[in-house]
């Protein structure tokens, strides 16, 4: 479920890089790039599959740890970077700071969340007054008044809500209220009858069971049917991820007096003074569920409403529960995931602290292991890939001169955010190392607050969504912004000590990829200042319109796990990105000396070199549980059609690589896909 006023946005989050320790540094860069390129499998042709021809012998001697889902670059570098800010909290969790100070609120949490006997001991009293309260409620609107109330610590059921700027007016910040309700991964969960899908359906309504029974409810199998029912109902209304991809499908300004009037049973009025939003008018991102849920709180019981709730509370808390819930909750994720063994106590800790305390953590994480040289040369890295794209937007052959001068307005308005945070977010909230129930909820109710504040409000172009440690990148439309935090400035993406040649593969291909974001599929729909508002002629988007089309349905036709086809549509923004960001970032390294060069290292030419270093930022190997959930959910392409997709279509790397017709991913010229 999506957590209350978590500030979302159509961005595209490209997820990098980090290891234990760097590669060994040497005074020539041509010896650094020879280390990135090791192990590559010749029995392969580049033609026939570069993923595999670069990652091969990686992929068949990597071994995915049993608490783990994947191992290798893209999102599991996050793995050893956790290990990095698991050493800072170990350190201020036994240490003496002043009250308030960053290092007492980390290291008391951390030490809350660890002291897992106290924890045990209490079992899951904390969480009986909030059942209770369930118990008492009387009426349908006592129950949205709970519901809304709950939201404040972080127990999220019927409503979702967040804040962030009008797609209309991106000056102003509004309340935007969205499908939810469900505990499986995606609407299509509960409809689909493959024997992968019920098996999860399976897993899901014995963990409801076990949920039940942990409670000392004797009807617990009866009752997690009636919530799997209810969730379904609520399901049936749900858009699917590909429909949630239309920018203009999902925004419904809608007057609080208008939807009290025909949502009774909802009663918009009272939920949003008991959420504390003073607004005259909400967008209803997906009408049709609130319509459904409406209706359904008159025609479900309300004892199965209230048995509905308690599955929902006993879900969002179990993971802060004693051991039997968090086994409970690990069982029916494994399921999805494939990961076999539950990660330790300390990494699970990592990961909560930096969910509530990321930015407090990340200034302690960027003192420590940030080098600020980093920082200057990145900028000077997307300052170069900005004028790449901007010289190829002047040469398109698809699009008229007059929507060229827009493209180049908005790709010069983006703002570039590099490393971590100009004005750090501080955290007003006691943290009492005695009590992580109650921590949690306290951080929960705190950041509940700290999003309110905005609404009504321009939006805070300070504020990052995404901490410095984390290993990713993102593009955010309402603000046309690009930002790389600190995490993903460091190899195999980044590292000052090899050549161009890997920095512009690596690095150049994330920049390259944000700066792509502005103009992918949805992107392309808002303009320079962040408003949802055309700025094309209407050839000029119909010819766009083509190509993305084109997009998908190259896509729709790759395969994982022998018959498991890629979702084009729902990929599209992705893939538009990935086909960009290479092509954007070859044409900045062909402005460096070494681009315009030939001279070989170790064998390979600079451009050979990369292209070599976009197929290694993507040397990714995951459970086949994992890679198959990624498919249904994810927008982003898995790693092997993240580099031939794009590749398949740069005429460079052919010429790079000796491509010739009759290699498995060539296609002929005429047939290469090029947007921008």
């Amino acid at each position: 479920m999506k957590p209350v006023l978590y500030i979302s946005f159509a961005a595209a989050l490209l997820v990098g890089c980090k290891e234990d320790s760097k590669q060994p540094v040497s005074d020539d860069p041509a010896q650094e790039s020879a280390l990135i390129f090791e192990g590559i499998d010749p029995s392969i042709k580049p033609g026939d599959n570069f993923f595999g021809h670069v990652n091969k012998t990686w992929y068949d001697q990597a071994v995915i740890a049993d608490d783990q889902v994947g191992v290798g670059s893209y999102r599991f570098l996050n793995i050893p970077q956790k290990k990095l800010l698991q050493t800072i909290l170990e350190e201020v969790s036994v240490g003496d700071y002043a009250k308030g100070s960053i290092e007492q609120k980390l290291g008391d949490f951390y030490a809350s969340g660890m002291d897992t006997l106290s924890i045990d001991q209490r079992g899951f009293e904390p969480i009986k007054p909030i059942l209770e309260q369930i118990d008492a409620l009387d009426s349908p609107a006592v129950l949205i008044a709970f519901v809304a109330d709950q939201m404040k610590v972080g127990n999220y059921s019927l409503i979702n809500a967040s804040i962030y700027p009008d797609q209309e007016n991106s000056a102003l910040n509004i309340a935007h209220f969205g499908q939810t309700g469900l505990g499986l991964p995606d609407r299509d969960y509960y409809f689909n009858t493959d024997a992968s899908t019920e098996a999860i359906q399976k897993a899901y309504q014995n963990y409801l069971t076990t949920l039940f029974e942990l409670i000392g409810d004797s009807n617990s199998e009866t009752n997690a049917q009636k919530v799997y029912a209810i969730e379904k109902q609520l399901a049936a209304s749900h858009k699917t991820r590909v429909e949630l991809r239309d920018i203009l499908a999902n925004y419904h300004k809608l007057a609080v007096l208008e939807l009290d009037k025909t949502q009774k049973n909802i009663g918009w009025k009272s939920m949003l003074e008991h959420l504390g939003m003073e607004v005259d008018s909400v967008d209803v991102m997906q009408p049709a569920y609130f319509e459904t849920l409406n209706t359904m709180l008159k025609t479900v019981a309300l004892d199965d409403w209230k048995t509905y709730l308690k599955a929902n509370t006993l879900t969002a808390f179990a993971s802060i529960l004693s051991t039997p819930f968090q086994d409970a909750e690990f069982a029916y994720s494994k399921v999805i995931s494939g990961q076999s063994v539950q990660k330790t106590r300390a990494e699970r800790m990592v990961q909560q602290v930096d969910r509530q305390l990321g930015f407090a953590l990340g200034q302690l994480y960027v003192k420590r292991y940030f080098d600020e040289n980093a920082k200057k040369r990145a900028l000077e890295l997307v300052n170069n890939l900005q004028k790449s794209l901007e010289k190829r937007i002047t040469q398109l052959d698809w699009m008229s001169d007059s929507t060229k001068v827009k493209a180049k307005e908005k790709l010069h308005s983006i703002t570039k955010k590099i490393g971590y945070p100009d004005v750090w977010r501080s955290y007003e909230v006691d943290i009492d190392k005695t009590h992580y129930f109650e921590n949690v909820l306290a951080l929960n109710q705190n950041n509940y607050a700290y999003h309110l504040a905005q609404l009504n409000k321009a939006p805070n172009r300070d504020e990052w969504y995404t901490t410095p440690s984390t290993v990713t990148a993102y593009y955010n439309p309402s603000l046309n912004e690009i930002v790389f935090p600190a995490g993903i400035l460091q190899p195999p993406y980044f590292d000052p000590n090899v050549d161009d040649a890997v920095n512009y593969g690596g690095i150049g291909m994330v920049i390259g990829h944000e700066f792509t974001h502005a103009f992918d599929d949805q992107g392309a729909q808002y303009d320079k200042e962040g408003n949802v508002k055309n700025w094309w002629t209407e050839e000029d988007y119909a010819k766009f319109k083509a190509k993305t089309q084109q997009i998908i349905e190259q896509y729709d036709a790759f395969t994982v796990l022998d018959s498991v086809h890629l979702k084009g549509a729902l990929t599209v923004g992705e893939n538009t990105a990935d086909n960009g960001g290479v092509a954007i970032a070859y044409d900045a390294f062909k402005m460096t000396a070494q681009g315009q060069d030939s001279t070989k290292i170790k064998g390979y030419t600079p451009d050979q070199r990369f292209f070599m270093s976009v197929a290694r930022i993507w040397r990714v190997k995951t459970r086949d549980e994992y890679l198959r959930n990624y498919v249904a959910t994810d927008p982003h392409s898995p790693p092997i059609w993240r580099v031939n997709g794009p590749l398949m279509n740069m005429t460079p790397f052919y010429e790079a690589f000796d491509l010739e017709e009759g290699d498995q991913n060539f296609k002929a010229e005429t047939d290469r896909i090029k947007v921008w």
